[in-house]
């Protein structure tokens, strides 16, 4: 019998000094997604349930970022000097400039919507529109969720434990998911990489992620802002304080929603994003067949 592929194996393109694994599906505007940072993470298992959707009608990159997932590592004993922000948005960019995408829609996940907004402030040419969905990046005191996500050890109950902080609905946290991801937490080379992250003590590496408060209100983009009322990893205020200092922003605030809004509320996470960029798509051809 053929073994089924791994389907947290996408293809691998060359990122600078590593090769990233990305998922690439679909075809037309590129939208980048851009996962969180939870232990045993990877671009699939943030955003299954959302890519096959998007990609109906765009084409989907999801990358894995560096010290996550099947992208390379940097050597063990690496710690926060390279796992940052600068190495981030720079594998961000390599990455649209080896797939020849001048411009691509960023929608970012926790960690990755601290990362995707300092992409939009750094090099805004190369985002048309933004998503932030239960966003880092701007100064907030860190919750007991989130100092208990980056202070993971791999072991089944730390992540069954953790896992409750995620969700809102504890029916999604089941024995079953909890193992896998445990498991995923455990491959060679992950934890160690996860673990050299985001040493104690944590609020440093929330403050580190934070965008300066003047270039966030100088931001031009429009931008979607997602959040679960109910979310313990990261604080509702983050969001009301980005919806707050972005000018061209809107808030959507998920009811009886976790940290989790792609997964617990999946299709309407689809169609709420899918709505914001097919709204762009028309105001730019409206602007073309004027001209």
């Amino acid at each position: 019998m053929e073994m089924a592929a791994d389907p947290e194996l996408g293809r691998r393109v060359r990122t600078g000094a590593f090769e990233t694994n990305v998922h690439d599906l679909g075809a037309g505007r590129p939208v980048l997604f851009i996962h969180g940072s939870g232990p045993g993470v990877s671009a699939y298992a943030n955003w299954r349930l959302v890519m096959p959707v998007m990609a109906r009608t765009r084409r989907v990159l999801a990358p894995d970022m560096v010290g996550f997932g099947f992208t390379d590592r940097f050597p063990a004993g690496t710690g926060p000097e390279r796992y940052n922000m600068d190495t981030w948005v720079g594998q961000a960019i390599d990455l649209l400039d080896a797939l020849d995408i001048e411009r691509a829609d960023v929608v970012g996940n926790s960690f990755g919507g601290a990362l995707s907004l300092a992409l939009a402030i750094r090099a805004p040419e190369r985002v048309r529109r933004l998503v932030l969905m239960g966003s880092v990046g701007v100064p907030f005191p860190i919750t007991p969720g989130l100092d208990a996500v980056w202070g993971y050890e791999a072991s089944f109950e730390n992540m069954r434990r953790i896992m409750d902080w995620f969700a809102y609905d504890r029916g999604l946290v089941t024995d079953e998911l909890a193992q896998l991801r445990y498991e995923a937490s455990a491959r060679p080379g992950f934890q160690e990489a996860f673990g050299a992250m985001f040493p104690a003590p944590r609020q440093r590496w929330v403050d580190a992620m934070a965008s300066p408060e003047a270039a966030i209100r100088a931001l031009a983009h429009e931008t979607l802002i997602v959040h679960g009322r109910e979310d313990q990893v990261i604080p509702l205020q983050a969001s009301l304080t980005l919806s707050g200092w972005i000018p061209n922003s809107q808030l959507h605030v998920f009811g009886h929603c976790g940290h989790w809004t792609q997964i617990e509320h999946a299709a309407r996470f689809a169609q709420l994003v899918g709505n914001f960029l097919d709204e762009a798509d028309a105001r730019e051809q409206g602007m073309r067949d004027a001209h």
